[in-house]
């Protein structure tokens, strides 16, 4: 390693940063991901100075990406995710994806490969950041929790297939032929997984699950091995390898081994959240262009600019295209939810600074609106719901140091 105490410096960081929540929780709800990124940024070059990523942080980073991304299509369930619901989610996904573009292509200056990073990263959902909090508050088994899983869920995929299509480097004919033959051998996938597993399947999963073998762990990291290479080989981003990974994992785990599949995710989330997706998150922070969004005036006022339009761009079509059988309150709730969106808004805009596709300032704006999203908007939404009735005020109190590691 060229610079050996950086990622001793990342692991401190990732070490400290739920201490801060756990610290802070009873005064001030602060999700997890921003203070891995605040302190990325503290011991990053525009601060302190200490840390200078080299090639092994960067890889052991990227694999924080595809990881965070797995998880995010583990976290998918397609079946509550179907009929009318879905048909609207996938529109207002769409409306949003067009109305973005649009928006942002006077921002870029006429240009149309950051004009449509941009646009897409306003598409996006950190679904991961919203379905604790609606879990925690026993909002995730009824109507609101399955409308807000399939707008969550068009909202993580669909920015994974457009940046797979448009920022592969190639044309978007070609991008397409290749995204769809890719298609074909992950729908052969799926196929293959929700067919009955031989027992031995479960057997060997339950009696490895407490030994050194992991069985089951080991064929999740090789699936996913597997889908990056495949995606790798179509000249498509990793990303969606490993979204389709997650996917078909929850296939597999959930057919072969229900019983076992809870406590293997247990093991996987474990090595993602424990290590490779904190990492991540302190390496964005660390590569976070703080210098040019504190001297440029016209980057730093894009963080308003921008969370403004994450809220119109994502917001506004989910409200419009909510069902109609959800109340006005709840509407309004789900676009602040579904609004919510660090994340990707970090994958995409890092995939666009890697193509220079993206300025850095720009890209700074666009994760800082992010992370105020992250911390303002749930909270607006929940606060929208608990003033809806009597159910909705029954949900537990948000403001314990336990609640807010949830996020």
């Amino acid at each position: 390693m060229t610079h050996p105490g950086t990622l001793v410096l990342i692991l401190a960081a990732s070490v400290l940063a739920p201490l801060l929540v756990y610290a802070t929780g009873r005064h001030i709800r602060v999700p997890l991901v921003i203070f891995e990124i605040g302190l990325g940024i503290l011991i990053g070059p525009d601060v302190l100075g200490w840390a200078q990523p080299d090639k092994v942080v960067d890889t052991l980073a990227d694999l924080g990406l595809s990881m965070l991304i797995f998880l995010a299509g583990y976290e998918i369930d397609f079946v509550a995710a179907r009929g009318d619901t879905l048909r609207r989610s996938v529109w207002a996904w769409l409306v949003s994806l067009a109305v973005g573009i649009g928006v942002a292509f006077p921002i870029s200056g006429g240009d149309a490969y950051e004009a449509f990073v941009i646009g897409t990263a306003l598409t996006s959902t950190a679904l991961g950041t919203v379905l604790p909090m609606l879990r925690d508050s026993g909002q995730l088994r009824g109507r609101f929790g399955t409308v807000m899983s399939s707008f969550g869920a068009v909202g993580e995929f669909g920015p994974v297939v457009a940046v797979a299509l448009l920022l592969s480097g190639r044309r978007p004919g070609e991008s397409a032929a290749l995204l769809a033959a890719f298609g074909v051998i992950t729908a052969g996938a799926v196929f293959w997984a929700l067919r009955p597993r031989p027992p031995w399947f479960a057997r060997l999963t339950e009696r490895t699950l407490h030994s050194s073998g992991q069985f089951a762990v080991r064929f999740v990291m090789l699936l996913l091995a597997c889908m990056l290479g495949l995606a790798e080989v179509f000249g498509l981003d990793v990303l969606l390898g490993a979204f389709a990974a997650g996917v078909l994992t929850r296939l597999v785990l959930h057919r072969a081994a229900p019983e076992s599949s809870e406590e293997v995710l247990g093991k996987v989330e474990a090595m993602g959240f424990g290590f490779l997706v904190p990492l991540f998150y302190v390496v964005t922070g660390i590569e976070f262009d703080l210098h040019a969004l504190l001297h440029d005036l016209g980057a730093l006022l894009l963080v308003p600019v921008f969370l403004l339009l994450v809220v119109l761009v994502r917001g506004g079509p989910v409200y419009l295209l909510a069902p109609r059988d959800l109340t006005r309150p709840d509407r309004a709730a789900l676009a602040l939810f579904a609004s919510t969106c660090l994340p990707l808004v970090a994958a995409i805009t890092t995939i666009g600074v890697d193509q220079k596709v993206l300025g850095s300032d720009a890209a700074a704006a666009l994760v800082g609106a992010a992370m105020i999203s992250v911390l303002v908007l749930p909270l607006l939404a929940m606060r929208v719901r608990s003033s809806t009735g009597p159910s909705a005020r029954a949900e537990p109190d948000l403001g314990t140091a336990e609640d807010a590691e949830t996020w």
